[in-house]
């Protein structure tokens, strides 16, 4: 028998399945909002008619739009949506786009209830990894402004209220994290996912693979983070194929949208994750590789080098794939290229020269201390990196 204590986070509405623009002006009713904020993709606001029907809905309500939202968050980003943001004062942030997009809005708040108007304004806010691998959270009053999320990927932030930043100087994605961030709702209206391009939604989508695979293995787990994780390996490893096969198939999407839930459940509810999140972090931030194209690369390794230390919780894994008798790391393998994604480091464009600043900038990340086979210092990362290239 084992004692936890599982932490819960202050989201109180999904809606599933319903138009976004709908469900957000719902909740811009509900929450009594009469000055909405909106954080979008540039490509959904010019290239589709999905923000204009957002505009007619909210009508007067919406106040700004800010598109110009790049990966991995610059910090230059945030601060240039908290000045046309404060410009209209609003009483309610929105975002629809991806994980991107999710972060920027959810530190955002953060920004205008601390005037944090400059990336170097927001440096005392910010997780710092120590170099005993502890973490220390800076305190500081959490934001108070609503945030509504409507996500047109699979990575999940939209649950969590860890979100993530790079700063230029320092070239490190950096992590920003209060339980007010946490959204008061989160729309996912599959209908609106057909304009994601397909290598996003699959790359983010073995991201939540990712998240689910790495719970799974964790040795500080317990059974209901392990059936979310199980149920979210079995979700995605059937509604993948099936968004990739036919991209209209809005069952899939949704099936894919709850899978890409239930992975997010542990890491909201406090489990660390490890050392491919970690990587991943690295990559994404000091490399510029996509967020999903991170997990797609490094989930089989990650699994493969930890199993001497946690090989039967892998099996869970191997078990959700419906396929017990075989290697969680062969399965996800298979998986991954079975939707034609990106499977070594050099494919994302890194060299052997990358190596070790690499393993630098992995080993400053908050969740390289919570792998399972502890890691002493970067030089241990370099073979693992190396089998990956």
């Amino acid at each position: 028998m084992y004692r936890t204590m599982i932490g819960l986070t202050a989201l109180e509405r999904v809606h599933s399945g319903r138009p976004v623009a709908e469900a957000l002006a719902e909740e811009a009713e509900r929450l009594g909002a009469r000055r909405v904020f909106l954080v979008c993709s540039h490509t959904l606001n010019t290239q589709t008619d999905g923000i204009e029907k957002v505009r007619t809905a909210l009508g007067s309500k919406l106040v700004g739009v800010f598109d110009h939202v790049r990966p991995h968050v610059p910090r230059e980003d945030v601060s240039a949506a908290t000045v046309a943001a404060e410009k209209v004062s609003p009483d309610m942030l929105a975002s629809i786009g991806g994980g991107s997009a999710t972060d920027l809005t959810k530190i955002l708040a953060i920004c205008l209830k601390h005037g944090l108007r400059t990336p170097e304004s927001m440096e005392p806010y910010h997780l710092v990894v120590n170099a005993d691998h502890s973490v220390t959270a800076p305190a500081f009053e959490g934001p108070d402004l609503p945030v509504v999320i409507a996500p047109t990927t699979l990575s999940g932030g939209e649950f969590n209220a860890l979100s993530g930043a790079t700063d230029k100087v320092s070239n490190v994605k950096q992590g920003y994290m209060h339980p007010s961030m946490t959204a008061k709702a989160v729309i996912l209206d599959p209908l609106l996912t057909v304009h994601t391009p397909e290598w996003i939604w699959l790359s983010t989508g073995v991201r939540s693979f990712d998240h689910a695979f790495e719970t799974l293995g964790s040795l500080g787990s317990n059974d209901y983070y392990d059936g979310m994780a199980m149920n979210a390996v079995r979700l995605l490893s059937q509604g993948l194929p099936r968004v990739k096969a036919n991209g209209a198939d809005l069952e899939a999407r949704q099936m894919c949208q709850m899978g890409a839930w239930c992975s997010m459940v542990s890491i909201v509810c406090g489990l660390p994750m490890g050392i491919s999140h970690a990587i991943g972090h690295a990559l994404g931030g000091s490399f510029n590789v996509p967020h999903g194209y991170t997990s797609c690369v490094m989930a089989p390794f990650a699994l493969e080098y930890n199993r001497p230390v946690n090989g039967e919780r892998q099996q869970l894994i191997s078990i959700a794939f419906g396929q017990p008798n075989r290697p969680a790391h062969v399965l996800a393998d298979e998986a991954i290229r079975g939707l034609g994604m990106p499977r070594s480091l050099t494919a994302v464009g890194l060299k052997e020269a990358d190596l070790g600043p690499l393993a630098g900038y992995t080993f400053q990340d908050i969740w390289c201390g919570t792998n399972p086979r502890p890691i002493a210092n970067p030089d241990e990362l370099v073979p693992l990196l190396r089998k990956a290239l």
